[in-house]
């Protein structure tokens, strides 16, 4: 059997991402700030950080001295070398993205701290709903034109798959007013986020179709200033390479208090 193609066309990920600008890399920063936020708050200094991103324009210097790795599907980061590894705003490309957390696993020392941070959640939900309907309504068929999202509690899910201990994942989201949805369009291409799917339809969508979309969303997404509202959410994900002193769970029976005695309440049994 022939294997199932990528859900990503990296070469034109690639491409996408040559063409960005420093002005619309604002969610970027915004993630950064986030991190460097929640590096503040673990009591430890980080020597051997490592960054694992496709722009390194934003989070090459993250952390002083750290090693930029770009996120391709094989990274170049050696095993147990890393006390810090993050990997910065392209989870949501990964064709394999536990693999990339594995692989993010393997590069950390014992006890070494891992951070993401990807689109994820109702990422552009409005504008891929807008564009389905408009897609079906005009042509009859659908083409796939933004790539699919993981949930928050998904993503936290695969860093127990690559082995992370105390794993941790949360939601920040940004809403974003923009004068039109073609602005918007303008914008995700000046982010490096445009339809890089394998799948994705070949050739200039019909304008019939980006028209009926534009409308679609004026009127279902627009606010009162005359603008669209836009949804981004940032998934931020946190997980621990294995090692003997972090905390552990007890075991169940080991308690050596009851709780009713802690809570000085009387203990019932339940009913049958």
């Amino acid at each position: 059997m022939n294997a199932p193609a990528p859900l990503t066309d990296t070469a034109a990920l690639t491409a996408h991402r040559h063409r960005t600008r420093a002005d619309a890399l604002f969610l970027h920063h915004t993630a950064r700030d986030e991190i460097q936020d929640r590096l503040e708050l673990v009591n430890r200094s980080f020597t051997k950080a490592a960054v694992v991103t496709g722009f390194p324009q934003v989070w090459g210097t993250l952390v002083p001295d750290c090693t930029v790795a770009s996120d391709q599907e094989t990274l170049d980061l050696q095993p147990a070398s890393h006390d810090l590894v993050v990997h910065a705003m392209g989870l949501h490309w990964a064709n394999d993205p536990v693999g990339q957390l594995i692989q993010c696993h393997r590069a950390l020392k014992p006890d070494g701290l891992f951070l993401g941070v990807c689109f994820g959640g109702q990422t552009l939900n409005e504008l891929r709903a807008c564009l389905a309907e408009a897609e079906v309504a005009i042509t009859g068929g659908l083409s796939p034109r933004i790539a699919p999202m993981g949930e928050v509690r998904d993503l936290g899910a695969l860093l127990q798959r690559a082995g992370f201990a105390l794993p941790v994942a949360d939601v920040l989201t940004q809403r974003v007013d923009y004068k039109s949805p073609l602005h918007l369009m303008h914008d995700l291409r000046a982010m490096g986020e445009t339809n890089a799917l394998t799948g994705r339809l070949r050739k200039p969508t019909r304008k019939a179709v980006m028209m009926d979309a534009v409308a679609r969303y004026q009127s279902a997404f627009g606010t009162d200033t005359g603008r669209i509202r836009t949804t981004f959410d940032l998934v931020f994900l946190a997980g621990w390479a294995p090692d003997p002193s972090q905390p552990k769970a007890l075991r169940p029976g080991s308690a050596q208090q009851r709780l009713a005695d802690a809570l000085n309440v009387a203990e019932r049994p339940l009913s049958d």
